[in-house]
């Protein structure tokens, strides 16, 4: 089962507070809002891709609490980018500069910012050229440096601004290169 997009009549937009209010009815659903409107419902994954997508979260957390240079999200925090939309990767974060930036209230909804950093790990529900068009998106709204991890292809698509993506086949890490400094992403235990 892949993403069902809702088509919504072009006078009906959401503002932000009507989509937190559709998000906070319906919890049991992870809903994203494109920026031209559609509403996004997305499948819950499966047992292999929720447990590579812990392992992933687990590793950017640990480093992220050894370094204490940003925040780190999960797949429920939604980002308000710049274009309208509404996403939420799998995995996120920011600097901290940039958490500091924001007013408590701003903290408590969906962040007003693009991420510096997000990773889309794909599952067997995912459609791989929604997921490609959703970090292009990323990219044009602020993104710094994004990973497309597709465990069943063993694949990894690099994003960063101005510059081609980079597909890597079979790596065995990541680095997070001057985004996260230091951070290695080992990929043995997402690609097993």
């Amino acid at each position: 089962m892949s993403a069902l997009t809702l088509q919504l009549p072009p006078n009906l937009k959401f503002t932000d507070e009507q989509f937190e209010q559709v998000v906070l009815f319906n919890k049991e659903l992870r809903l994203e809002l494109t920026q031209y409107g559609e509403l996004v419902i997305m499948s819950p994954t499966g047992g292999e891709t929720g447990n590579r997508n812990f392992d992933l979260l687990g590793q950017i957390w640990f480093w992220n609490r050894q370094n204490n240079l940003g925040k780190a999200f999960d797949s429920s925090t939604g980002f308000k980018l710049p274009n309208g939309a509404t996403r939420s990767p799998d995995a996120s974060w920011i600097k901290i500069e940039r958490w500091d930036a924001l007013t408590s209230s701003q903290r408590k909804k969906f962040l007003p910012l693009c991420p510096d950093f997000v990773v889309e790990l794909v599952s067997e529900s995912d459609d791989l050229e929604d997921t490609q068009a959703k970090m292009q998106e990323y990219i044009e709204n602020g993104l710094r440096l994004g990973w497309l991890i597709n465990p069943k292809k063993k694949q990894v698509e690099i994003y960063r601004p101005l510059v081609e993506v980079e597909v890597l086949q079979s790596p065995t890490s990541l680095s997070g290169e001057d985004v996260l400094p230091g951070f290695v992403l080992n990929l043995q235990l997402i690609f097993a």
